[in-house]
């Protein structure tokens, strides 16, 4: 997979690609991803890349030049241009599988004020990390990168990610390692068991309870099966 990322700042993102999962990704060569400084496709002498919004208003608006001279660079015919905006769709687990299959997604990160709207007409999606506002589109590009190279095939072991918060439909279940008791709080026994059918049942079980109680709304499109239908029951008995 390929990702280039416009952004006006690529030192945000030094820590981001020389870290953990991303790097050895990038050291695999399964992701290759480059930075664009779009204030370098700016015609202006002094390389502005925003001016005041018609109309008037507060802020400054990116233009429209820089950011699409440089998409004209590295766009093809299988390109998926994002624009992270807080206008755009909330990204979440199925929007990350989907965004993993693609060859080539290229995100631009804004800034300022906002984007001269007329930007939109060369985008595919746009996608928001939640509903709140940040300085600009960095770490939003980088949230999104993230989700998706883990999901690609060797950046992780695939188990280590199907039973991730989401995955299946609901939260992931408790999770517990050394020591067995701390502070008086133990492991529980099931896990210790070696049983794997109770320790599958007590896993799915939680997983269930813990959706139940932190987010319900998941569960209205959760596709449960007879064993977990009467999970369900239990944990609502027992609330």
């Amino acid at each position: 997979m390929k990702i280039d990322i416009l952004t006006l700042f690529p030192e945000m993102f030094t820590g981001f690609l020389n870290t953990s999962i991303i790097k050895r990704a990038i050291d695999k060569e399964l992701v290759k991803v480059t930075l664009h400084d779009f204030r370098e496709f700016s015609n202006d002498k002094h390389k502005h890349v925003d001016d005041y919004p018609y109309g008037g208003g507060q802020g400054m608006v990116l233009m429209c030049e820089p950011i699409v001279e440089c998409l004209k660079t590295i766009c093809s015919d299988k390109s998926m241009v994002i624009l992270m905006s807080p206008q755009g769709s909330t990204l979440n687990h199925g929007l990350a599988v989907d965004l993993s299959h693609q060859e080539h997604l290229v995100i631009i990160c804004g800034h300022y004020e906002g984007f001269d709207e007329r930007i939109r007409n060369y985008v595919d999606m746009e996608i928001s990390i939640g509903d709140y506002v940040l300085t600009g589109g960095e770490l939003g590009s980088m949230v999104v990168s993230d989700a998706v190279i883990r999901l690609l095939d060797g950046a992780i072991k695939e188990d280590s990610h199907q039973d991730d918060s989401f995955s299946q439909g609901l939260l992931e279940y408790p999770q517990y390692t050394r020591p067995q008791c701390y502070d008086g709080n133990e492991v529980p026994a099931v896990l210790l068991s070696g049983h794997h059918e109770n320790i599958r049942k007590w896993r799915k079980y939680q997983a269930l309870k813990k959706t139940y109680l932190k987010r319900p709304d998941l569960l209205r499109s959760y596709q449960f099966d007879e064993e977990s239908l009467e999970m369900m029951k239990k944990i609502e008995k027992n609330d």
